[in-house]
């Protein structure tokens, strides 16, 4: 039983993947559990953004809201999200007259266009970052892709009948709920439940085994959009592995980033971990269902990837990768 608590707790994100996929396979292959999967759907459906919401808000109530100011790595960071679009449209533009080529790298798109993941700064301080800078980032980038994602995408599909401040208003009102309100909040609970606050951040990882949960069941969602698509298993390969690809390089960037300029950690997680449940949001407002394959992908990727860093910053008494 020791082991097997160790186990969990040293590879709790894999873990969380392997169940939530292994959930929505059982409930849509065993025919006798297809009426309490009905059920349960539209329960996970509430359930999810409550636990991002309490992920975020005992992550808030650690933060040091006095040292949230812009760092020169937040712009380092951000220029080198610009470059990748820009680089990714070209690409999209020249495949243009292709379709599956071109809904290719739509899906690459949504990854890189979609903010930082409102649980980065979660991961950032387990592996050491700096969490007050981290959020500071969080919050700028969402209010960039409010701006880019409206800009961009209407060029790119002039079918897309959606205004910019429409789509602005949607993103803000979407960003407000699981990242402005915990964030207020923790400093209400840091400032006037102080008694709360000290229970709370005497449990150093009750926001890593919440933000678990929530992984568990992107995962069932991601699985059921993969599942569930009507996209060519060749097509579908293809944006599995170039989301893989995007990961990494995403990963990199952010951590040469950091490395030149102070916050090699916080700058890794901010330009690779990303808000797919926004990009997915993305992907079938603005392109098409199969696109939202490669944010579903991703996110299995990005956690992996985190599980690894996580594995050897333990390993080696507090090194990054």
């Amino acid at each position: 039983m020791h082991r097997l608590i160790r186990f969990l707790k040293e590879w709790t994100l894999p873990v969380a993947i392997v169940v939530g996929a292994g959930c929505y396979l059982t409930f849509h292959y065993v025919p006798q559990l297809a009426a309490a999967g009905n059920v349960l759907g539209p329960i996970i459906d509430i359930v999810f953004p409550v636990f991002i919401f309490l992920t975020l808000l005992v992550t808030f109530c650690k933060v040091d809201f006095h040292q949230m100011l812009p760092h020169r790595w937040h712009g380092g960071v951000l220029a080198a999200q610009l470059l990748l679009i820009g680089a990714n449209i070209a690409v999209i533009l020249y495949v243009a007259d292709d379709p599956e080529q071109k809904l290719l790298w739509e899906a690459v798109l949504t990854c890189i266009i979609g903010p930082s993941a409102s649980a980065a700064p979660v991961v950032a301080g387990k592996l050491g970052g700096n969490i007050n800078t981290m959020i500071t980032y969080t919050l700028l980038s969402s209010l960039a892709s409010a701006v880019l994602i409206p800009t961009v995408f209407p060029l790119l599909e002039q079918t897309v009948h959606v205004s910019f401040l429409a789509a602005f208003w949607l993103i803000l009102q979407k960003v407000a709920l699981v990242l402005l309100l915990p964030l207020f909040l923790g400093w209400l609970i840091q400032h006037h439940a102080r008694s709360l606050c000290q229970r709370i951040t005497a449990m150093p990882n009750l926001s890593f085994y919440l933000w678990s949960v929530s992984l568990a069941i992107t995962t069932g969602v991601t699985v059921r959009n993969i599942v569930g698509s009507d996209a060519s298993l060749s097509l579908l390969l293809a944006i599995a592995i170039a989301s893989l690809v995007l990961c990494f390089v995403q990963f990199a960037i952010g951590r040469g980033i950091g490395r030149h300029l102070g916050e090699e950690v916080n700058s890794g997680q901010a330009l690779f971990q990303k808000n797919t449940g926004l990009s997915i949001w993305v992907a079938y407002m603005y392109l098409h269902p199969v696109a939202s394959v490669g944010a579903g992908c991703y996110v299995l990727w990005q956690n992996i990837i985190n599980s690894l860093e996580l594995w050897h910053y333990r390993r080696t008494g507090g090194k990054s990768l």
